[in-house]
């Protein structure tokens, strides 16, 4: 009898743990965000992942019928993923009583198509503007109260101040992560949510209802305070400026610790425009950070907002979430012209406070200065995501920048269903970055990839790797100064060993030299391949004319990857 209750023990514990190390291996698999080295990984089915995606016009995603011919196109066209919009008006017509029918159908037909999808939750705000939000809550606008701009003037955007507003969003948030889980947890198809829609403050610089003028004019809060004092040597720089410029303050309201707001009477328009600004105060307005205070404020309020109908989503269901951001640009300079208090760079230790709960803050990133961009949206250790942004062979060029340089998690031009085709070029060089994935994987944070973005203002380019030079031109015959260039390119370089690199772009020339000036540089093999399933197929091995004599390397028309040794010599 003695012996029975043992073994039954034993069986019990072998269950327990055997239920437990299931339950951790479930964890373990669905979408997460991981380290390696220096960077973060998105880990999808336990392994890195780069989100080659297409973000679906604002509304497809409501209709199969629209759908029915899209689904197959996105596969043909090489993208591993797509972002569809999710709506709190479809999800929750009447309040408390939920509907995923439609979510459901987009989750099925996703997974058919071999594709992974990210939503985006349009709740409270899409485009500085509430036009998403359910019928019940528009109607009733004393218990959910809009933002008032300029000498009260209210406008159809939901106050980030108003906890009702608040804790309504994040019920419908939980209820749709809830579903999620219960149908897509074991099949990992839903990979990343994307959490409200460009939020922040259209046609003036902050909220000016009553709840926020006592706010504006009230205690910054110590939360925040205390933030900025623990983060003082790292803070941003136009956070750090602001703050010293009126004395470094502990205390205050938000105009004695961050400095003037909006001057009273001016109305702010949509596009800030030439005229009836002036050139120069256009110019000034894309370098400087007028009515700051207005826009720390507001970036407080929408974080912390967000913060807590993230944290509602994640206790049903944490998979990985991020903001996107509208950027200051040209005709849209000033806060309130583009949505004043979003996530962008110079307000990022707003939302670090705010809302820690959110994993990553992005640009939708259209601006022609993609590679400055880029590099800002990568400050305080954040990494690149960017949800929206333009196709074509611009596109496409900046897909591989962003990859090779930053590490970039994902790539989503936006009205993919009506940009892309079948062999255009970023279907093209999606299929190149998806072959490179698994030696891209292994080399995230370690140094040993990088890359260059050529266009026509910025023609020349070095990047360096060990003992090696790679000077980069657009032009196809370097040592000629007539020679015929190209009008874009870029490439992704991926050092494997001290004298091997595969290197995959288009569009440009590519010599090297040695940092040690006594010591010249052969290309030893060059060969064009490909990738398939993590090994590497050989194609034509070069030399003679497609090497200049072996003097340089041609990265033509297409995509295309070589593998290239070299040697030193003197």
């Amino acid at each position: 009898m003695k012996t029975k209750r043992i073994c039954l023990f034993i069986l019990i514990c072998l269950v327990s743990f055997s239920c437990k190390q299931q339950t951790q291996t479930v964890q373990k698999e669905i979408p997460h965000l991981d380290k390696n080295g220096n960077t973060t990984q998105l880990i999808v089915d336990g392994k890195p992942f780069i989100a080659l995606c297409g973000e679906l016009t604002n509304n497809a995603a409501t209709s199969p019928d629209y759908m029915k011919p899209v689904w197959p196109l996105l596969s043909q066209s090489n993208l591993n993923s797509v972002i569809a919009g999710v709506s709190w008006a479809m999800i929750e017509p009447v309040e408390g009583k939920y509907n995923f029918d439609i979510v459901g159908a987009v989750i099925n037909e996703a997974r058919k198509n071999n594709l992974k999808l990210i939503f985006i939750w349009f709740a409270s705000w899409k485009n500085g503007m509430s036009s998403y939000i359910p019928d019940w809550v528009k109607k009733d606008y004393k218990r959910f109260p809009r933002v008032n701009i300029n000498e009260n003037d209210p406008i159809e955007l939901l106050s980030s101040l108003s906890e009702e507003n608040r804790d309504a969003d994040a019920h419908a948030f939980a209820a749709l992560m809830k579903y999620i889980k219960g149908v897509d947890s074991a099949s990992r198809t839903v990979i990343m949510i994307q959490v409200e829609n460009e939020a922040g403050v259209l046609l003036d610089s902050r909220d000016r209802s009553d709840i926020a003028n006592k706010a504006y004019n009230g205690p910054v809060p110590q939360e925040l305070m205390s933030y900025i004092d623990k983060n003082s040597d790292n803070l941003v720089p136009e956070l750090k400026e602001a703050w010293k410029a009126n004395g470094s303050k502990m205390s205050g309201t938000w105009e004695e610790v961050f400095g003037p707001g909006k001057p009273k009477g001016l109305v702010m328009p949509v596009r800030n425009l030439v005229p009836p600004m002036t050139q120069k105060e256009q110019d000034e307005a894309l370098v400087t950070y007028p009515f700051y205070s207005d826009e720390v404020f507001m970036a407080w309020y929408y974080a912390t907002y967000i913060n807590h109908v993230v944290e509602a989503g994640k206790t049903e269901y944490p998979i990985p979430m991020f903001v996107n951001a509208w950027l200051k640009q040209r005709e849209h300079s000033w806060p309130g012209t583009y949505p004043s208090g979003g996530p962008l760079p110079q307000v990022f230790d707003i939302w670090h406070a705010g809302c820690p709960s959110i994993d990553i803050l992005c640009p939708d990133l259209y601006r022609p200065d993609f590679a400055y961009m880029a590099e800002q949206f990568t400050r305080e250790g954040n990494p690149l995501f960017i949800p929206e942004t333009s196709s074509g062979a611009q596109g496409a060029a900046n897909l591989i920048y962003a990859v090779g340089q930053h590490d970039a998690l994902g790539f989503s031009p936006f009205g993919i269903e009506r940009r892309i085709q079948a062999g255009d070029e970023l279907s093209q060089c999606y299929q190149m970055i998806s072959r490179l994935m698994p030696l891209i994987g292994k080399h995230q944070g370690l140094n040993s990839m990088g890359a260059v973005l050529l266009i026509k203002d910025n023609p020349l380019e070095n990047i360096e790797f060990g003992d090696y030079i790679f000077h980069t031109d657009l032009r196809f015959d370097p040592f000629n100064l007539n020679s015929r260039s190209a009008d874009l390119g870029a490439a992704i370089f991926i050092m494997t060993a001290p004298d091997e690199f595969y290197i995959g772009g288009t569009g440009m020339s590519i010599t090297l030299s040695q940092k040690n000036p006594e010591f010249k540089t052969g290309l030893a093999t060059v060969e064009e391949g490909t990738f398939l399933d993590g090994k590497w197929i050989p194609g034509r091995r070069l030399a003679g004319d497609d090497t200049g004599q072996g003097r340089n390397l041609r990265l033509g028309v297409g995509y295309n990857i070589m593998r290239v040794t070299l040697y030193s010599y003197k």
